[in-house]
């Protein structure tokens, strides 16, 4: 997805309005989707490790991706700001904008999941509950934003015909995988329970 989602321009001329930082919309589709993916018990690299390694692995992936996308959107409000044009009259600017401020407020609504003294009552279970689908909706938020992205200028120059459907698959997929995965964790197991 990585490769799929970041085409150079064809044909030996640049793409019009050609972003000024296309290496790190793959950095941070990469690190979210294996941040989300390392409690899979199916497609994790890190299934051998413990709970806490996973836990502390997920932390450190997740404040990557959303140190490379507030990085992104900076450079991005820079870039814009350079050539007298506004950034945020699209809904790919606004939806990335809502995305980066939504990430970064739910990195801090995991603190109390490894530091459990910050929790005080709530139950570990409710809060890990909560936890995933609050990254699933942010995950649903990214993966939408990359897709209006996706729909710009720049892009439909850099890739088109069945490159441009193939490229809108990939977080279409990885967006059914990460669902799959949320729902099968957290809520058909507590389903089978009751």
């Amino acid at each position: 997805m990585a490769l799929a989602v970041s085409p150079g321009p064809r044909g030996g001329g640049r793409a019009p309005e050609a972003p000024p930082t296309p290496p790190l919309r793959p950095q941070v589709s990469l690190l979210m989707t294996e941040a989300l993916l390392a409690f899979s018990p199916e497609a994790s690299p890190l299934r051998g490790l413990s709970r806490k390694a996973k836990a502390r692995a997920h932390w450190v992936l997740q404040a990557l991706a959303v140190l490379c996308a507030a990085l992104g959107l900076g450079l991005v409000a820079y870039n814009k700001h350079l050539h007298g044009t506004g950034h945020l009259r699209t809904w790919h600017g606004r939806i990335g904008l809502l995305t980066v401020l939504y990430f970064a407020v739910q990195s801090l609504g995991g603190l109390p999941l490894l530091y459990p003294k910050l929790a005080g009552s709530w139950p570990p279970g409710k809060l890990r509950l909560y936890h995933a689908t609050a990254g699933l909706v942010g995950y649903l938020l990214g993966c939408a934003s990359l897709t209006l992205g996706m729909c710009s200028l720049w892009f439909t120059t850099a890739a088109r015909g069945a490159a441009w459907y193939l490229a809108v698959l990939c977080p279409v997929l990885t967006s059914l995988v990460v669902m799959n995965q949320v729902s099968n964790a957290y809520l058909y197991r507590k389903r089978s329970q009751h």
